[in-house]
């Protein structure tokens, strides 16, 4: 039986992971969420909602920051999962150094919760973003120059430093996970996937960046838990950085298309300009997960989308709140 703490647990990725690991019964599972308002408490709420009378599952409600995070952590746990975090590039942009401390010094803090505890292991949740605008897809982890372009994607990057640094120095393994635009039922509601589904649903345009040429590697939520899972047991290096994509690029009026059949809507187009800190295009190179990982993501993006629509019409819609339609949408 393996203790786990999930950060940002009562998120999209992190109560998806929890439902996989409780599902698999191998697992006690802490869930450390702050409940900031970035989105609406009650959808996380509703996230941790099937897990509340587990005995195999608890809840801490405190900031990754907080200085007594070590007291308020009962328990032993044998690896860390790292979720947490100010998302978004586009508001990193408008408000970089809560992204810094939240991101990094909250990192930070929990490297040396790990540290002082003696926890083995450690899986970080980086993001795609760290690539920038690099013109050599797929892109892959031995790219040793990045560039970042948002205060989010550089948060990401020290992250990963500040992991290295640790595995270096004190032994423990650290896995950082870079994600490809993750879907699926419980996504944020400030995604593009989720905020085209409430706009188109309601009869408003979506707001198009760009021409609709750009491209991302979007990656359905069961296979990135797929990966983490399979993270959280390697045991070959002490530190390693993995992509979690799907290995293809679709556009984003392929991706409007896709959401139109799931949804049974026609979709109307507000037409912007292209926005700061997003990338022309994402794309993962998985051979290297593939390989030590056995990573193998499974769901196509027709099958994704459906669940997904089958989720957001059938739990989702009524919660949207109303001022999403003044919100950007996030792609990343």
């Amino acid at each position: 039986m393996k203790n786990v703490l999930i950060t940002g647990g009562a998120g999209f990725i992190g109560s998806s992971l929890t439902s996989r690991l409780l599902a698999a019964g191998e697992s006690q599972v802490t869930c450390l969420d702050s409940f900031d308002d970035f989105y609406p408490r009650a959808r996380k709420l509703i996230n941790i909602q099937p897990f509340l009378h587990s005995p195999s599952w608890k809840l801490v409600e405190a900031d990754i920051r907080d200085a007594g995070l070590n007291t308020k952590l009962p328990g032993d746990f044998d690896v860390i999962v790292h979720l947490a975090a100010r998302a978004g590039v586009r508001p990193s942009i408008s408000d970089p150094l809560t992204y810094q401390d939240v991101n990094v010094a909250g990192t930070q803090n929990l490297l040396e919760l790990a540290r002082r505890r003696n926890i083995p292991q450690f899986v970080f949740a980086s993001s795609s973003s760290v690539y920038g605008v690099n013109p050599r897809v797929p892109w892959k982890e031995s790219d040793g120059v990045l560039e970042p372009i948002s205060p989010y994607a550089s948060t990401k990057v020290s992250g990963e430093l500040l992991g290295h640094v640790y595995s270096r120095l004190y032994g423990m393994r650290f896995l950082a996970l870079r994600f490809f635009t993750v879907y699926g039922p419980r996504q944020r509601p400030d995604l593009a996937i989720h905020k085209f589904s409430h706009l188109m649903t309601a009869g408003y345009p979506i707001p198009f960046y760009g021409d609709g040429s750009t491209r991302r590697d979007y990656t359905f939520v069961d296979d990135i838990t797929s990966g983490i899972a399979a993270a959280m047991n390697y045991t070959s290096s002490g530190y390693e950085v993995f992509n979690l994509g799907n290995d293809r690029t679709v556009t984003l009026k392929e991706l409007v298309s896709g959401l139109e059949e799931a949804l049974g809507v026609r979709a109307a187009i507000d037409w912007q300009p292209e926005q700061p800190g997003d990338v022309p295009q994402t794309w993962a190179d998985i051979s290297k997960a593939k390989r030590m990982l056995g990573y193998n993501p499974a769901t196509t993006l027709q099958s994704g989308l459906a669940r997904f629509a089958d989720w957001y019409l059938n739990s989702a819609r009524d919660l949207t709140v109303n001022t999403a339609k003044s919100v950007p949408a996030r792609a990343e």
